[in-house]
């Protein structure tokens, strides 16, 4: 696995052995970073079941000012944190080893707003829904903010979660990734 554009372009990342990681396959992530604007300048990421942190890692080459990594597992965090070492990219990020509904919660304490958000959970294990609605409820999306949703395309969405209604899909394989913002309603 490789950073694909940006200042550490071609730069390998550290995956952690197991199966309990499911890393963005690259096609997918090319075709997502392929959609999402090419400079990331001044974005803040926010990385929920970050895993290798192969997506905050390739926003933060393309020039986003900031991350928060979000995963429950050690061996994930782990990866994370020598990937980000490794690309320079530490003093730019925060990386939790914590459940992602309390980090909901206390991101919405600390009145924390993210221009970009990726939600990369396991497939069909009931969490999109789940961490949709959470986000919605504590309004951690900035309002010109985009959340991004990597799921199974047997996990359904729905169109509306609060304020944040479902923009876009698009279905790489058994993979779709959907894109959430606020409704033009809301925008005023």
């Amino acid at each position: 696995m490789r950073v694909i554009g940006g200042d550490a372009k071609g730069r390998r990342l550290r995956v952690p052995k197991g199966r309990g990681l499911r890393p963005t396959a690259a096609r997918v992530k090319e075709a997502l970073f392929n959609i999402l604007p090419h400079d990331l300048s001044g974005v803040r990421v926010l990385d929920l079941f970050a895993g290798t942190g192969n997506l905050s890692l390739e926003a933060l080459s393309r020039g986003a000012t900031g991350a928060i990594l979000v995963d429950a597992s050690r061996n994930a965090v782990e990866a994370i944190r020598e990937n980000l070492r490794t690309l320079g990219f530490s003093e730019r990020s925060e990386v939790w080893t914590a459940s992602v509904l309390k980090s909901t919660r206390l991101l919405a304490r600390r009145g924390e707003r993210f221009d970009l958000i990726f939600l990369d959970p396991p497939y069909e294990k009931g969490w999109v829904e789940k961490i949709l609605r959470a986000i919605a409820q504590e309004g951690l999306l900035r309002q010109e903010g985009v959340l991004v949703a990597e799921h199974s395309v047997r996990e359904k969405v729905e169109n509306h979660y609060g304020r944040l209604y479902l923009r876009d899909q698009r279905r790489y394989g058994t993979t779709l990734l959907s894109f959430f913002g606020y409704s033009p309603a809301e925008a005023s």
